[in-house]
């Protein structure tokens, strides 16, 4: 609850119900934690996602969704920041733990690589990313069932071209594998194998040892 809303309830001498709140303080908790995607990164993609999730009186999350995304991998993060701090929240004794709580993660962006970034360019970015969901998923359906050998050379070649026209090349499978290590070191082990685990069904194996060591 926001001070401004918390002192007009005050004001007009409503009873207010203690909130939970995170350890440490949600903005800290997000600085420290936030793995900045990709995809975001590098089209200078910033704003707020608002998540809303379910606390049981241990203050573990048992259910969470974006409420209000920005269409782009800044929506997974904020959804994996709250997964992420399952267990740190301290919740009231009188805390309905069927209601929802709702909190924006704030990302932001500064520095001069974005300085010449049009709103246009950042725009046309955001429509790119969520018309690319689609041939993503095309790709790791793909790769998932290469295996049972039901597919032909000119299907294996589209979804080489699309693979490329999408800018899933071995760099990016390095900076994802570096993206799950970040996790690892945080204690996300679900977060990290799920970087390691796209690189796999992108059809490479750069991340066979990770899988292999975390993942099984």
């Amino acid at each position: 609850m926001s001070k401004i809303l918390l002192a007009l309830f005050l004001l007009l001498g409503l009873n207010v119900k203690a909130q939970p709140t995170l350890k440490g303080g949600l903005e800290s908790f997000v600085m420290n934690n936030k793995v900045y995607p990709r995809y975001s990164l590098q089209n200078c993609i910033d704003g707020s996602v608002t998540i809303s999730f379910k606390l049981n009186k241990a203050g573990e999350v048992y259910f969470s969704k974006i409420q209000k995304g920005i269409g782009t991998d800044l929506d997974d993060e904020a959804l994996r920041l709250i997964r992420l701090s399952s267990g740190k929240w301290i919740v009231p004794a009188d805390h309905d733990t069927t209601v929802s709580v709702v909190v924006p993660i704030n990302f932001k962006l500064s520095g001069d690589d974005c300085q010449n970034k049009s709103q246009k360019d950042i725009k046309q970015a955001i429509e790119t990313y969520k018309s690319n969901i689609g041939m993503t998923d095309a790709v790791l359906n793909f790769y998932r069932h290469k295996a049972t050998g039901k597919f032909t050379a000119d299907e294996q070649r589209r979804i080489e071209a699309l693979k490329a026209s999408l800018g899933y090349d071995e760099e990016y499978m390095k900076m994802r594998i570096n993206d799950g290590l970040k996790k690892l070191k945080q204690k996300d082990r679900q977060g990290a194998c799920e970087d390691f685990m796209f690189v796999k069904n992108m059809g490479y194996d750069l991340a066979d040892e990770q899988i292999a060591k975390y993942c099984n």
